[in-house]
């Protein structure tokens, strides 16, 4: 089987009943599985909602390691709305031509040097390195500090052998501490101190609002991207001929980065609340109970995606939900795509053929389910065209 393919571990389920089970920290989650099901508790966020306890919607359940609430993703509308368009605007920046043009010079920089070194571990090298330097451009700060966020790994909240990790999460929660104090002290045109000069229904941002931005600024799009740039470089080292597809039509470039998202779901499934005693695929859902959003079986179903299991790098019609779907739409959609436009024009343009040298699968335990979401190495050659 080829290194680079992701195997669907819940088709049978998904098609069978439409849900499955697993048991999160003796805090239980329904998972969703079929596309318009999960769309439908997507969009119901009065039964459904993330503003619960902080940590709880995420899987697995961060409420043991943190009690700030990220905004404004653990937030329901109406108050939702309004801290959505305070931040929105700042995080479409990488729309613009300054943006993109300093994104490129990151983002082919890397390349250059992994075509001259060859020999690449890219979860480390590569992956890792390429998400933290975008980020700089993200938050507006000097390129230098990205440096600091690749000492901290690949996971923000995790130890390897460890799910969750609270020593390791607080080293980002007093950074992000500091780092408003700073802004507090020296203004300047970085998020952080955007975020503290701005006001929501009259009223200033508090220390501990501007740190819930900031840790899911920072948490969100760290492994999903990681995972993003990894599976594809996998992907492309095992077909090369799609390499030269983007190279000699790159107009195609702009759906194959959809379907490499879609394909590759770099985040499994997202939590919901339940607010009152329901049903989903009639199956009963209790009050305070959870589900989860699987975003990464309903990319497969194939009631929508034809040829669901294989990439087709002009597949015209995808409406996938890795970006999430309705009001909790991925804040960060924008950056991550740009990020990934980037990334496959740069490979196209500069490398002929990867070669994979050795790897170690990342699989996510969901007890009912096993789920490949990517990497924890590999290592591959980089070939100049």
């Amino acid at each position: 089987m080829e290194k680079s393919k992701l195997l669907d571990p819940f088709e049978e389920a998904r098609l069978s009943k439409g849900y499955g089970k697993m048991n999160d920290q003796d805090d239980p989650v329904t998972m969703i599985l079929r596309l318009k099901d999960v769309r439908k508790c997507a969009h119901n966020w009065k039964a459904f909602q993330s503003g619960a306890t902080p940590g709880r919607i995420v899987v697995p359940s961060e409420v043991n390691i943190r009690d700030t609430r990220q905004i404004p993703f653990e937030v329901d509308p109406p108050l939702h709305k309004d801290y959505r368009s305070l931040v929105e605007p700042w995080f479409k920046r990488p729309l613009e031509k300054e943006y993109k043009q300093k994104l490129t010079k990151q983002i082919e920089a890397i390349v250059d040097e992994v075509i001259a070194k060859k020999t690449v571990e890219v979860v480390q090298d590569f992956s890792l390195r390429l998400q933290s330097q975008a980020l700089t451009l993200l938050l507006n700060i000097p390129f230098e500090e990205s440096e600091t966020w690749i000492g901290w790994g690949t996971h923000v909240f995790r130890s390897e052998g460890e799910s969750l990790d609270a020593d390791k999460a607080n080293l980002l929660y007093d950074y992000i501490d500091q780092q408003i104090i700073k802004a507090e002290r020296n203004p300047g045109n970085d998020l952080y101190s955007m975020l503290l000069s701005s006001e929501v229904n009259g009223k200033k941002l508090t220390h501990e609002e501007v740190k819930g931005v900031m840790i899911l600024t920072f948490a969100g799009g760290r492994d999903t991207v990681i995972n993003a740039v990894t599976n594809s470089i996998a992907y492309f080292a095992e077909h090369p001929e799609s390499l030269k597809q983007l190279r000699e039509n790159p107009d195609v470039t702009g759906k194959a980065v959809e379907e490499l998202i879609r394909y590759f779901s770099p985040l499994t499934h997202m939590g919901r609340v339940a607010t009152q005693d329901t049903q989903v695929c009639e199956h009963a859902i209790k009050a305070d109970s959870r589900i989860s959003l699987c975003w990464a079986s309903a990319n497969r179903d194939a009631s929508v995606f034809e040829n669901p299991n294989d990439i087709v790098l002009d597949r015209k019609v995808n409406p996938h939900v890795s970006f999430g779907f309705g009001t909790h739409n991925c804040l960060g959609a924008t950056h991550a795509r740009q990020i990934m436009n980037i990334l496959l024009v740069s490979l196209a343009k500069k490398v002929k053929s990867i070669e994979i040298l050795d790897h170690t699968e990342n699989i996510e335990d969901l007890e009912e389910f096993k789920r490949k979401v990517g990497y924890d190495s590999i290592k591959v050659n980089f070939n100049a065209l």
